[in-house]
C-alpha cells in the first residue's frame, strides 16, 4: 500500500497530462453508445428516448429480411476483403525490393513519396480521383485511349470497375505507411545469414526465398490475423467520397447504408440495429484474431 502511494506521487504529472485523453474518449467514444439504445426503440426525435416504444429485436429480424441489407453486408466483405490481402501482399513486396536498393538517397527519397499519400484525406483525394477517372476528358481514359484505344471507362459508374477502383486507390494511399512495418522487421534480419548464404554461392532471390520471408513470416502473420479484425471495415471516409447511387449494389457498404438509412432517410432505429450489428460482429473478430496472433506468432498487448 505504501508502494502504490508512494509511486502515485512521482508518476502524478504523467497522470495529469493523461487527463484530457481520457475525458475525451469518454466524451466521444463512450458518451454516444448509450444512443445504442435506439437499435431496440421505434425512436423518434419528438418523443426521446423515455418515450419511444420498445420494439425488441424487430429492426434486427428487418435487416436480414431486406435484400439491400444482405447486399450491404456482402458488399462491405468482398471490398474489406480485396483490401487487406492487397494491402497485405504489395506492402511486403514493395518492402523486400526497396530494402534491396543499395544507393541510400535514392531509397530515402523513394520512401517519402510512396508514404506522403497517407497523409491526404478522403475528401482530396475523392476531388482528385474524380477529375482523373472522368470518363469525359480525365487523364486516365486519355492514357488508355492514346495507348490501347479503349473506349472511356466509366470508374466511378460501373459497380464492378468501382470496387476495382476502390482497392487500388487504397493500396496507392496506405502502402507506404504499410510497408514501414515490413522494413522494420527487415531490418532485424542478422545479417550473418546473408554472408553465409552469399558463401554457399545463393544469389539474392535464393537469399530472399530462404532467409528474408521466413523472417518476416511472424510479423506477417500477425499482421495478417490482425486484419481479419477489419473484415468490416471497409472505410467510409473512401466510399463514401467515391460512391454515387450507380454503384450501390456493388459499392455501398454498412457504414455509408447506415448513413443513408439513419441520416438521410430517418430511419435511425434501423440504421443503429445496423451499426449495432456490424459493431458486435467486429469485436468478436478483433477477438478472434488477437487470439490467432497469439497462438501463430505469440503476439500479445498485454
Amino acid at each position: 500500500m505504501y508502494k502504490r502511494t508512494w509511486n502515485l506521487k512521482k508518476t502524478w504529472p504523467f497522470h495529469v497530462m493523461l487527463l484530457p485523453a481520457v475525458i475525451m474518449t469518454l466524451i466521444f467514444a463512450y458518451l454516444p453508445m448509450g444512443g445504442i439504445i435506439m437499435a431496440f426503440q421505434e425512436y423518434k426525435p419528438w418523443t426521446g428516448f423515455s418515450n419511444s416504444p420498445w420494439v425488441g429485436l424487430d429492426h434486427f429480424q428487418y435487416m436480414f429480411e431486406r435484400p439491400d441489407s444482405k447486399q450491404v453486408i456482402l458488399n462491405t466483405v468482398i471490398i474489406a476483403a480485396l483490401k487487406i490481402a492487397s494491402g497485405l501482399v504489395i506492402p511486403l513486396v514493395f518492402a523486400i525490393l526497396l530494402n534491396e536498393v543499395r544507393k541510400l538517397a535514392y531509397k530515402k527519397v523513394l520512401q517519402t513519396l510512396v508514404y506522403l499519400p497517407h497523409f491526404l484525406s478522403w475528401v482530396i483525394l475523392g476531388g482528385i480521383l474524380l477529375d482523373m477517372l472522368s470518363p469525359d476528358g480525365g487523364i486516365v481514359n486519355k492514357a488508355l485511349g492514346f495507348l490501347f484505344g479503349v473506349e472511356p471507362i466509366f470508374f466511378l459508374g460501373d459497380g464492378n470497375w468501382f470496387r476495382i477502383t476502390v482497392v487500388v486507390s487504397d493500396v496507392w494511399k496506405e502502402f507506404g505507411f504499410s510497408t514501414i512495418i515490413f522494413l522494420a522487421s527487415l531490418a532485424g534480419i542478422n545479417p550473418s545469414l546473408y554472408e553465409a548464404a552469399e558463401v554457399d554461392g545463393a544469389a539474392r532471390l535464393k537469399q530472399t526465398l530462404h532467409i528474408t520471408l521466413p523472417s518476416l513470416l511472424p510479423i506477417i502473420v500477425v499482421v495478417g490475423t490482425l486484419s481479419l479484425g477489419n473484415i468490416l471495415n471497409a472505410g467510409f471516409d473512401q466510399i463514401f467520397n467515391l460512391y454515387n447511387s450507380l454503384v450501390y449494389d456493388k459499392g455501398d457498404i454498412i457504414d455509408t447504408y447506415v448513413y443513408r438509412m439513419a441520416i438521410l432517410n430517418g430511419e435511425m432505429s434501423f440504421g443503429a440495429a445496423v451499426g449495432l450489428f456490424k459493431s458486435v460482429i467486429g469485436m468478436g473478430l478483433i477477438i478472434l484474431s488477437y487470439r490467432l496472433a497469439y497462438k501463430m506468432a505469440n503476439y500479445r498487448i498485454f
